[in-house]
């Protein structure tokens, strides 16, 4: 293949990097004795392969353009997200051959990252593929998805070969452990072949689009777009220029070598930065987040382990050094892994920060956390810089009694607390938790809709599919409620009965929390006169509801 002189000269290396480090998973509470997070029970990464493809821009000599699509908002994993073509490596990766390449782990994660190319964008970057025609391309991807021909099959049947000076390693980011499913993902950088164009042939793709590097950045910048931080430095590293230090570029950063991602920016003005806490399966940690562009607020500090205390500690003085400012602290709710960390990031930043919460979250917490500034349904928090933000108080009940949410409207981003997650889904446990409130709190979230770009929730990646998301949520708890009046009606009269009839998708080592989550129902059953609580502790359908069905 022929590629542009500067091209060739910025991507002529390739590097092997160490292996990712592991990290720990709590389950302490003891926030005095801070102690130390015991042994991992992280989700392992899996091996995976993406494709950074490039072209010569006719219009911007430096940059280039890069291919990228948008994941369906379907996808549970950041839908709505803009990715690069990749996906998770097969067995027979590891059989084929490839040219010039030093060593068998390398050669397989360039086969996935040349098959997944192939399999969703139609581009092959083999040796001898510029001979065919779009047809017969077309027919070799029909002999791949059709599992006729595994792909080194295909390459040696139709005599074409991988080489490994068309793959030029752009990094190794490994998924952060807040996420249930998290990917080793080699990163390589691939110019276009001249005759070939890409075309998204996978469900897991809205759409596709060569975009100007710079222009995608801008995007970016602007709030426009949704990428998670191995796309995001891609995009401005490329944004920068196709220099001779190209590749010490994409690599100047620890997470291109499969270093753990903490300091996440999904928006700017909005970083999430996961702490492990001693929380609920199947979350690990809890997401803080940082507010603001030049005033800052961090909201639930809630890791009471002091390694991840001092993590986040370093972060917040990392953002004091670039010249930005902390204005307080904010808390969505009580609960302790959304809170523990609090009186230890205060010490750090001084008596200057207050801690701001709702009242009834105040109350709560008022023996173990001084809450100095009470946030109210619609106050705003104005913070200052480039951009500004404006963050709107909603008091939103449900999960807690004093739970609050932070909506901006410029950005589309609505910081959910727990009341939506990433992962799984939600406690709602009484007397604090009321269904009810809940479904009136998701109910006022679709007011918002279609404003609502992103959801920032208290565990878990961001949700980019927000309407899907709250749609999700909403029909979730209504089977519930349907299914466990049906169990009542069947005879179930107990919560642990109603759990063996309703929650067969739970482990029985759940079914403890999911009766604490039948109990929400069932006062919510009683308060709209569907059932009835006996004298002897039973629950059932009522009298005149009977009567009439």
């Amino acid at each position: 293949m022929t590629r542009p002189k500067h091209f060739r000269a910025a991507v002529s290396r390739t590097f092997n990097l160490p292996p990712h480090a592991g990290q720990m998973v709590v389950n302490e509470t003891n926030t005095q004795d801070r102690p130390a997070p015991p042994r991992s029970t992280d989700a392992v990464p899996k091996d995976a392969a993406a494709v950074i493809l490039i072209r010569a821009d006719a219009d911007d000599i430096a940059a280039p353009q890069v291919y990228w699509a948008q994941r369906s908002e379907r996808m549970a994993f950041l839908g709505g997200f803009y990715a690069f073509p990749g996906g998770q490596r097969d067995a027979e990766d590891a059989e084929t051959r490839v040219e010039n390449c030093r060593d068998a782990e390398t050669a397989a994660m360039i086969s996935c990252a040349a098959r997944e190319l192939f399999e969703e964008t139609g581009v092959l970057v083999a040796h001898g593929a510029d001979s065919l025609t779009k047809g017969q391309l077309d027919s070799l991807l029909d002999d791949l998805t059709s599992e006729r021909m595994t792909f080194p099959q295909m390459l040696a049947h139709y005599g074409l070969n991988l080489d490994a000076r068309d793959f030029t390693f752009a990094g190794r980011w490994v998924t952060p452990p807040f996420s249930p499913r998290r990917f080793d993902t080699w990163f390589f950088l691939v110019h276009c072949p001249r005759k070939q164009e890409p075309r998204i042939r996978t469900t897991e793709f809205a759409h596709g689009e060569w975009t100007n590097a710079r222009a995608a950045y801008a995007r970016w910048t602007r709030s426009e777009v949704l990428v998670a931080p191995p796309v995001l430095h891609a995009v401005k590293t490329l944004a920068d220029g196709l220099t001779d230090d190209l590749v010490e570029r994409f690599l100047s950063v620890p997470q291109a070598h499969a270093q753990p991602v903490r300091r996440i920016e999904f928006l700017p003005g909005f970083i999430c930065f996961p702490v492990r806490t001693p929380t609920k399966p199947p979350a690990t940690h809890t997401n803080a987040y940082i507010g603001g562009t030049s005033e800052l607020v961090i909201i639930d500090p809630g890791s009471p382990y002091e390694e991840e205390q001092m993590a986040l500690a370093a972060c917040v003085d990392e953002l004091i050094s670039e010249g930005r400012n902390v204005r307080e602290i904010v808390l969505t709710h009580h609960h302790p892994d959304h809170v523990a960390g609090t009186n230890a990031l205060k010490a750090q930043l001084g008596a200057r920060v207050p801690v701001a919460a709702h009242r009834l979250t105040a109350e709560m917490i008022a023996d173990t956390i001084r809450v100095e500034r009470l946030i109210e349904d619609g106050d705003v928090i104005e913070l200052a810089g480039e951009p500004p933000l404006s963050l709107r108080a909603m008091h939103t009940p449900g999960h807690t009694r004093g739970h609050l949410s932070f909506y901006e409207a410029r950005t589309g981003a609505l910081i959910c607390g727990d009341n939506i997650v990433g992962l799984g889904s939600v406690l709602i446990d009484p007397p604090e938790g009321n269904m009810r409130a809940y479904l009136a709190t998701l109910a006022r979230y679709k007011t918002l809709l279609p404003d609502i770009k992103v959801l920032f929730g208290g565990h878990g990646p961001a949700v980019g599919n927000a309407a899907a998301k709250i749609d999700e949520y909403i029909a979730h708890r209504l089977e519930r409620e349907a299914n466990i009046l049906r169990a009542i009606q069947a005879g179930a009269s107990t919560p642990s009965e109603i759990v063996a009839q309703v929650y067969t998708d739970v482990p029985p080592k759940l079914h403890t929390m999911a009766e604490r989550a039948v109990a929400a129902h069932l006062q919510k059953l009683i308060e709209d006169n569907l059932i009835a609580h006996t004298n002897d502790g039973r629950y059932v359908v009522n009298d005149v509801n009977a009567a009439a069905s």
